[in-house]
């Protein structure tokens, strides 16, 4: 088994994140979608370390969706979780037989395929009594999906660190502080065999590809070359938010008028 080699100012990063929003503590029963991404595979080995050297005891799986498809395969994952000593689960659904006759040809995939990942993950979560999911969203996606909202809904809203989900258990997102270049690295630098978009069932499907979030990430690559502290000014406006300042008249302080 090959050691694991992770960052100090990377576990600096999930390290705080975790006492600022109290993510994971005593008795806590995580379930992590792994996905086999560099993100999710960065999560598992991250919770890992937290929970040989954290003052508190908790316990975490993996568990990856297996979405019925003919020749998918997680024989890796299941044996580099094996290696690592982390409980991994895969979990049998028929997801992708479901998607023929519920989605529409030429029709964008992205948001139907999670929400149906998340809703087995959910299941999972449920049948065997975990009171928290991770999942592994980085700073990058918040700040992806914060604009996306603006631009295309009309609502300012980003990717909450945790929050308490309609089937009573929380989800929560470790990594949410993490940058997805400081993940990029730790996947590089340890080698690990990732799963990209060949794993998802849209790529066997004639649909449109994801356009909108990849123009966006483009977007921001060119506002951080240009200035490369952008990020963290979005970052320190995501925690200095003057709501009172916006066209919501329920935020007013009607006092003052």
């Amino acid at each position: 088994m090959s050691k694991i080699t992770i960052s100090k100012k990377l576990l600096r990063v999930v390290g705080k994140t975790n006492v600022e929003f109290k993510l994971i503590g005593e008795g806590d029963r995580v379930l992590v979608g792994l996905s086999g991404g560099k993100d999710s595979l960065s999560l598992i080995h991250l919770l890992k370390y937290i929970q040989k050297h954290a003052p508190f005891n908790f316990e975490f799986e993996a568990c990856t969706i297996k979405y019925g498809m003919p020749d998918e395969s997680y024989d890796y994952l299941a044996q580099h979780c094996k290696e690592h000593n982390i409980k991994h689960t895969i979990y049998d659904t028929n997801i992708f037989d479901i998607s023929q006759n519920t989605i529409r040809e030429n029709s964008s995939f992205c948001s139907y395929f999670s929400r149906m990942r998340r809703g087995a993950l959910y299941t999972y979560a449920e049948e065997h009594h975990f009171n928290k999911v991770a999942l592994g969203h980085h700073f990058d996606d918040s700040v992806e999906s914060f604009f996306m909202n603006m631009f295309y809904n009309g609502t300012i809203r980003a990717l909450a660190p945790i929050y308490k989900t309609e089937r009573g258990f929380h989800l929560i997102r470790p990594l949410i502080q993490a940058r997805e270049r400081q993940l990029i690295a730790f996947a590089r630098e340890n080698s690990l065999q990732t799963i990209g978009d060949e794993a998802c069932p849209a790529m066997r499907k004639e649909v449109k590809m994801p356009y909108a979030r990849a123009n966006m990430k483009i977007w921001l690559e060119g506002l951080e070359r240009e200035n490369r502290n952008i990020f963290k000014m979005i970052e320190a406006s995501f925690k200095h938010i003057h709501d009172d300042t916006l066209l919501d008249p329920k935020r007013w302080n009607r006092d003052d008028i």
